[in-house]
């Protein structure tokens, strides 16, 4: 029992969408028409970016692009600002997760080595913040996105245009911030030590994420990236595996059991086709602060057709709870895991933040 209670607490959305997608089944009875609720181009393409990031990610690449960067800083403020920004502009290729798992660790050590403990807060906050709004801008840059890109019938460029007007005001933002936060610019002298980078590795994982690009741009067929990077990497590197996040491709899995099942009873479908459709910039910010915005982009997206204004929903939920981007957890448990003590502090700027942030980026949803 405390195995179980364990995993809930570790787990605890994979949990919900399980217990959804199972007492859906109670309504709709299981039949072959559950396989076609799933989309397996886009569990490919997640697990297969999962596998080529972490393979970058063990090479050295992110850390010596770090050092490389912070090398011609001299000032405080000039450190926050490329930590921050890194997590900006990577986060558009890597993704929102991968992003912070790179650059919180490397943010706090760098910060703690060139005597600035007290800029760790607000610049993990403002590196979480910067990794969720970079990554709105690309299909690739997180789950949603790659969601609503395959899905929808929107090109790149009008994927990208969409959402261009909340990243060039979010950039302004996180700019201003480090200014704010970063008053006391202090000259800073630390030697960063040079990482160590596995060549090989990068050129191969690099290739490999110019095909999931090319699955993403749908030149390639999903599985055929899948199969070369799995065989590749069960022959050569076999703990790379186990590194991607299996549970959020469950999650997947179990919601689009859930939101297929929804869509086939007349009367919920009817009710939540009312309540979404129309609003789904609204409804979407909103559903996020309590399920995150992956799964709000699941459930939502099976009640309306105006893919445009729920991909700015979505991305812009990403904004407020800790909750609200799940990718947010991953800089709080780093803070937690640092020193216990700063979870309080960290907390409560963060959310001040990013109520901020989400009511600026909403007054620029209405203005244009």
């Amino acid at each position: 029992m405390k195995k179980i209670i364990e995993f809930v607490k570790k787990e605890t959305l994979l949990t919900i969408a399980f217990v959804l997608a199972v007492v859906s089944a109670h309504f709709v009875k299981p039949s072959m028409a559950y396989v076609e609720y799933i989309d397996v181009r886009v569990l490919g393409i997640l697990l297969s970016l999962m596998l080529v990031m972490a393979g970058l990610r063990e090479a050295g690449l992110f850390d010596a692009i770090g050092v490389a960067l912070l090398k011609k800083t001299k000032t405080s403020r000039g450190l926050s600002i490329i930590l921050v920004l890194l997590c900006f502009f990577f986060s558009m290729l890597i993704t929102n997760d991968v992003a912070l798992i790179t650059f919180v660790p490397f943010a706090i050590f760098t910060l703690e080595k060139c005597n600035q403990k007290n800029l760790i807060i607000p610049v993990v906050v403002l590196q979480t913040l910067a990794a969720n709004l970079g990554s709105m801008t690309t299909p690739v840059g997180n789950p949603q996105n790659l969601y609503i890109y395959q899905v929808s019938a929107m090109s790149m460029g009008e994927f990208s245009l969409t959402l261009l007007p909340y990243t060039l005001g979010s950039l302004i933002l996180l700019i201003a911030s480090v200014f704010i936060l970063c008053r006391d610019n202090q000259g800073i002298e630390a030697e960063l030590d040079a990482t160590h980078t596995h060549k090989k590795d990068i050129y191969i994982h690099s290739l490999f994420f110019v095909l999931c690009l090319l699955v993403v741009l749908k030149i390639l067929p999903f599985w055929l990236p899948l199969l070369i990077i799995f065989v590749y990497l069960l022959i050569f590197d076999r703990t790379l595996v186990g590194k991607a996040d299996y549970s959020l491709l469950l999650i997947f899995v179990f919601l689009f059991i859930f939101t297929g099942n929804l869509s086939r009873i007349p009367a919920i479908n009817e009710i939540l086709t009312g309540i979404v459709s129309g609003h789904e910039v609204i409804t979407s910010v909103v559903a996020s602060q309590f399920i995150s915005n992956v799964p709000a982009t699941l459930l939502l997206s099976g009640f309306t057709d105006n893919y445009k204004a729920l991909l700015i929903g979505v991305n812009l939920g990403g904004l407020g709870t800790l909750i609200a981007s799940m990718a947010s957890l991953i800089s709080y448990k780093q803070i937690q895991r640092y020193d216990n003590s700063m979870k309080g502090n960290y907390f409560a700027i963060f959310t001040v933040l990013n109520v901020v942030y989400l009511g600026i980026m909403m007054i620029v949803y209405y203005a244009i």
